[in-house]
């Protein structure tokens, strides 16, 4: 039975020690300092409340946790990482750039623990089977077998450390970019009496788009305030080329985050538009 540390319980980790645990793993997590609403998500998973002691003697740990998160996780559990008798390997599955991975990873290797480097295309777990993709880079990236026999899908990118954040910053930046640019045009266009000619626009000549703006565009508000810091690492990782394009994103999302949080007027906006007429 493979013991697997999860920080923290966010809808993907506790997702993911869910998907873990009805599997036959034991799933750890720190709960110190969490909400209550977090507590109740790693309770309903089947999350023990663990040490960093008890973290760090897991087989694998895996940070889940916004990108602004990543160090400070790898700082709080080094010492204990660096105590343990027997080393895990450290798994930072966050949204960061490939610079930002190799950061981390220095902060893991004086401890000992293996470090891989991962990056998480797809929502997280559900009830009927589905898990997103774990992409991993490294040296180590073969260790994470144990997670592939309890059901998570591992999938090795070839290359170093920073190449499975290469690769979650390049398909986020087209996914995550292409929502923030369809919903600022759509927002714009209902703003200036446009919205019910752009809407047939796109009935008539991208209907395949516009099937999949009505699926990614409603969930977006709701996850706005995570996906800022996300977009400020895509930032980094496109460098001068696009970094402005990037950071006006993360200002969008910013925006949105704010209005999901009051009036939900943006929201509301989105969801009358991709309802057609019927709902206009």
């Amino acid at each position: 039975m493979a013991v697997i540390a999860i920080q923290a319980q966010g809808a993907m980790g506790a997702g993911m020690g869910r998907h873990l645990t009805q599997r036959g793993a034991t799933v750890l997590t720190s709960l110190a300092g969490r909400s209550a609403a977090s507590a109740r998500r790693a309770a309903e998973a089947g999350m023990r409340d663990a040490t960093p002691e008890e973290m760090a003697g897991a087989d694998i740990v895996l940070s889940v946790l916004p990108p602004a998160e990543a160090r400070a996780c790898a700082q709080w559990l080094a010492p204990a990482l660096a105590a343990a008798p027997r080393k895990a390997v450290y798994v930072d599955c966050n949204a960061i750039s490939p610079e930002t991975a190799k950061e981390v990873a220095a902060i893991i290797a004086p401890t000992g623990a293996a470090f891989v480097d991962g990056g998480i295309s797809g929502g997280p777990p559900r009830e009927d089977g589905y898990t997103p993709a774990l992409y991993v880079s490294g040296e180590e990236a073969e260790r994470l077998a144990p997670l592939r026999e309890h059901g998570l899908d591992v999938r090795v990118t070839p290359g170093p450390i920073g190449a499975a954040s290469a690769l979650k910053m390049s398909y986020a930046g087209i996914t995550k970019g292409l929502v923030a640019l369809s919903s600022a045009m759509m927002l714009a266009a209902t703003r200036a009496g446009a919205a019910e000619g752009l809407r047939a626009e796109l009935e008539r000549s991208q209907p395949q788009l516009l099937a999949w703006f009505r699926r990614m565009v409603p969930p977006m508000p709701d996850k706005a305030y995570r996906w800022v810091g996300e977009m400020e690492e895509i930032a980094d990782f496109t460098g001068p080329e696009a970094a402005a394009i990037y950071q006006a994103i993360a200002r969008f999302y910013e925006d949105m985050a704010a209005d999901q949080a009051g009036p939900r007027e943006k929201a509301a906006t989105l969801s009358r538009f991709l309802g057609g007429p019927a709902q206009g």
